[in-house]
């Protein structure tokens, strides 16, 4: 096999690496919780440093992306992902990503490692590599063969998709509220119009009586893998406690049906499995400081 690394282009290889973490999906495995919403979903975060997109990695053969490192947002954590017969690359990439995406304090460097508790090879490298686990969170589904749940809209209130209303300082506030973000509103563009696979027609917004947006479903479809991603879901703390992220969800949700999802991924606090999502693995956080 002709296998070589090389800098990850944020221009040229985007488009290529999701089309790896489409082709190489597996729900037994999910691609060490890389899966390529999750993956676009980054690249427009406002919080996601474009300007060292230069130290994610990318072994190809012949040309052909075979396996990625890289970060969620910034330097100090890393994800690594190879497809099945490439697992023999685990060990360079974990030594890149070390070189690479660790950060610098003190005179010691530290890293933290995303993975999911399927990744058994790369789970018994960090801990002969002395990484210590440092957290833990379910990753969750919701199969839809069990049906939908019906929730009732308080009086006054409608739901509408994002292609219904394009406000997009509306939006921006709700996410901001919502998300109890520390930047500005209007630095709120996570749901600019530049992403490649977000749907506005999955999308669901609850409109309140005076016109303000209250919660906010984003939805993305991978429609070669059958499954929907959920990200984000955010409700305004005035309107919270009055069931719309219940209704927007599954609003949301049912919309993927139509383009042959079969389930959908949650978060993973104590609301999603309240309403109705299985725990399918775990996401683990390994550390390391040198």
């Amino acid at each position: 096999m002709s296998v070589k690394q090389r800098r990850y282009n944020i221009l040229e290889d985007f488009d290529k690496v999701s089309n790896f973490l489409i082709d190489n999906y597996s729900i037994k495995k999910l691609n060490g919780c890389l899966l390529q919403p999750f993956w676009e979903y980054a690249h427009t975060n406002p919080f996601f440093n474009h300007k060292m997109t230069h130290r994610f990695g990318i072994w190809e053969d012949d040309y052909k992306v075979v396996a990625i490192v890289c970060y969620e947002t910034d330097l100090g954590e890393c994800f690594l992902f190879a497809s099945e017969r490439y697992e023999y690359l685990y060990e360079d990439m974990l030594k890149y990503a070390e070189e690479e995406l660790s950060i610098q304090s003190q005179n010691k460097r530290k890293l933290r490692i995303w993975i999911t508790d399927k990744q058994k090879v790369l789970f018994n490298m960090l801990v002969l590599g002395n990484y210590s686990k440092v957290d833990k969170r379910p990753i969750t589904i919701y199969k839809y063969d069990k049906g939908f749940k019906e929730y009732i809209l308080p009086e006054g209130y409608s739901v509408l998709s994002l292609e219904d209303e394009k406000d997009i300082k509306k939006m921006q506030h709700c996410l901001w509220k919502g998300m109890e973000l520390s930047n500005k509103p209007e630095d709120c563009n996570m749901f600019n119009h530049s992403r490649l696979h977000f749907r506005k027609d999955l999308s669901t917004i609850i409109k309140a009586p005076n016109g303000e947006y209250a919660c906010f479903a984003g939805m993305w479809l991978d429609s070669k893998n059958h499954y929907g991603y959920l990200k984000p879901l955010a409700t305004s703390p005035e309107y919270r406690r009055l069931g719309l992220a219940s209704v927007a969800l599954m609003e949301a949700m049912k919309k993927t049906t139509y383009f042959g999802a079969t389930y959908c991924f949650g978060g993973s606090n104590e609301f999603f499995s309240s309403m109705g999502f299985e725990v399918l693995g775990y996401r683990e956080g390994w550390e390391k400081t040198w």
